[in-house]
Formats: C-alpha cells, sequence, structure tokens
C-alpha cells in the first residue's frame, strides 16, 4: 500500500508559503505604467539634453578646425615659401585628417538636428542627372586614388521633379562612401537611377480593378541604386545597419562613428521614401532607395529601423 501513494502529488505548506511570498514580492517589482511613462520622459529628456551638449560641443570645434584647414591648404600652395617633398606629405596628412575629423563633426550635426526635429525639407524642381553626376564628381578622384572604378550613366527617361537636392546629394554621397570604404583596390561601384512604379501598402487591399490600374500606371517614384564589389553583409544585419552608431563586428577599424547609413535612413524617411539593401556575402552589396515624384510630408523616424 505504501508503494501506491508513491508518486502522489503532495501540496507542502511550508512550500506553497515561500511560493506566495515570492510571487507577491514579484508583483511589487513591477513597475507601475505610470512609473513607466515617468522613467521614460526622465530618459528621454536626459538624453535630449546630452545630444544638445554635444552638438553644441561639435559646433564649437567647426571653426578651429577650419581655420587649421586653412592654413594647410595656404602652406600646400607655397605662398608662404617653398616646401620640400617631406613636407608636402606631411602637410597632406594634416589635410587628410582634417577632413576626416570634419565629416565626423558634420556627421554628428546632422544626426542630432534629424534626433530633435531640426532638420526640415525644402522641394524644389531639379534634375535627378545633374545632381548624381555632381556627387560622382566630387567623388571620383578619391575611388581613382583607391583603384577602384565608379559608374554613372546619365537615365533620360528620369523626369525633372521636385525633391530636395542637398539632402538627396548626402544621401548618395554617403552610400559612395559606404562603398568606397568596403569596396577593395580594383573593385568596381555602379551608381544608377530609374523611374519606378511604387505600390505603397494600403490599410486595405485594393480591388481587382484598382490593382490592374497600379500595374499599368506610370511610374511615380525614382528608384536609386548604388552597387559594389565589397565583402557584403549577412542576412541577419540587412536592418541594423541603419541603425545608429552601429558598424557590423570585425569593422571597428573602419573610419566612421556608424552614423553614415542611419542619417542616409533619416533624410530618405524624410523625404517619404524608402531605403533597404540586398546583400549576400562575399558578393557585393546594393543599397537602394525609393523617392516619390510627389513631395510627401513625412517625419524622419527616430531610433532603430524599422
Amino acid at each position: 500500500m505504501a508503494s501506491a501513494h508513491k508518486n502522489a502529488c503532495v501540496s507542502d505548506p511550508g512550500t506553497s508559503a515561500a511560493t506566495s511570498r515570492a510571487v507577491s514580492t514579484s508583483d511589487q517589482d513591477i513597475p507601475s505604467p505610470e512609473n513607466l511613462l515617468h522613467e521614460y520622459k526622465e530618459l528621454r529628456e536626459r538624453f535630449q539634453r546630452t545630444t544638445n551638449a554635444l552638438a553644441s560641443a561639435a559646433h564649437d570645434l567647426k571653426t578651429p578646425l577650419s581655420i587649421l584647414n586653412g592654413y594647410v591648404e595656404l602652406l600646400q600652395s607655397e605662398k608662404l615659401g617653398p616646401v620640400s617633398e617631406r613636407q608636402r606629405e606631411v602637410l597632406q596628412d594634416m589635410r587628410d585628417s582634417g577632413k576626416r575629423l570634419q565629416n565626423f563633426i558634420q556627421d554628428f550635426l546632422t544626426y542630432s538636428a534629424l534626433e530633435i526635429g531640426g532638420l526640415r525639407m525644402q522641394f524644389e524642381t531639379a534634375d535627378l542627372n545633374e545632381c548624381l553626376s555632381g556627387v560622382c564628381r566630387l567623388w571620383s578622384s578619391r575611388f581613382q586614388q583607391k583603384g577602384i572604378a565608379l559608374y554613372f550613366l546619365a537615365n533620360e527617361k528620369l523626369p525633372i521633379f521636385s525633391f530636395d537636392a542637398p539632402k538627396l546629394e548626402r544621401v548618395i554621397s554617403n552610400l559612395l562612401e559606404n562603398s568606397f570604404k568596403f569596396t577593395p583596390q580594383a573593385g568596381t561601384v555602379w551608381l544608377h537611377a530609374e523611374p519606378y512604379m511604387w505600390e505603397r501598402r494600403a490599410a486595405s487591399l485594393p480591388s481587382a480593378s484598382e490593382r490592374r490600374r497600379q500595374s499599368i500606371g506610370h511610374p511615380n517614384s525614382v528608384k536609386v541604386s548604388v552597387a559594389d564589389t565589397g565583402p557584403g553583409i549577412p542576412a541577419e544585419f540587412h536592418l541594423e545597419v541603419f541603425d545608429d552608431f552601429f558598424r557590423l563586428p570585425g569593422t571597428e577599424g573602419k573610419d566612421g562613428m556608424g552614423l553614415g547609413l542611419a542619417i542616409a535612413r533619416r533624410l530618405v524617411q524624410g523625404m517619404g521614401g524608402k531605403i533597404w539593401v540586398e546583400s549576400d556575402p562575399g558578393a557585393g552589396c546594393k543599397f537602394s532607395f525609393l523617392i516619390p515624384f510627389k513631395p510627401v510630408t513625412a517625419t524622419a523616424s527616430k531610433g532603430k529601423h524599422r
């Protein structure tokens, strides 16, 4: 008979009391919704103060850095006297480092402005082909020095439409800079733009007739792509690469703060567009974004990419 009760479930009063106390203590540790909201607001305010302080410090660095770069360029011009070959090499290193620091400062100032909502879109009618070719000219010498081929062919099918040219140029420049960093010598980078029919997802599914009209409709946006023959990006990082301060594992030694793609994402979203990457490890990357022909009022999203 004793063995019949061996596997019976018996409640221990002591264990039950201990469990009850643990549950009670656990319930007390859970913050209320009001406390969570208060803590969130405090964290948000602290983040805003930190961002503003760092942006102010970065802004204060711009003027003395510009002066230093100006003096370096003056010495390079030899208007103050001839310089030796060794001095010329040192001056070039100083100039390159100064420009790199200037880019870091500008990246952080742009990020700060986007974070606090201080960067507004200004849409004006412009020629996208001229915009893209201008950015290519600015980057062509750096690509040549590294031995990377940069290709861009104007697309006559692109219409004249309204967009924020300086900010779109910044997006293209950030994408080209990313390809420049990771594409090896003798590699290739392509910049391409084409009209595109962007079928946005609506809250309700369109009818069959509406889908037919969309499929035969005219392009309503432009698709711009930057492709390269770099090492590629693993699929698990295709969303994270657009996050603030994100750096791929193993790339910590590269220049930059991990803000280039994050800034590009926010600027594209601010123009009512979307951006994404297609890539496989060892097969290069292709970053693409869409910008609608008709300006869309949108707010650049903060925080993580969704």
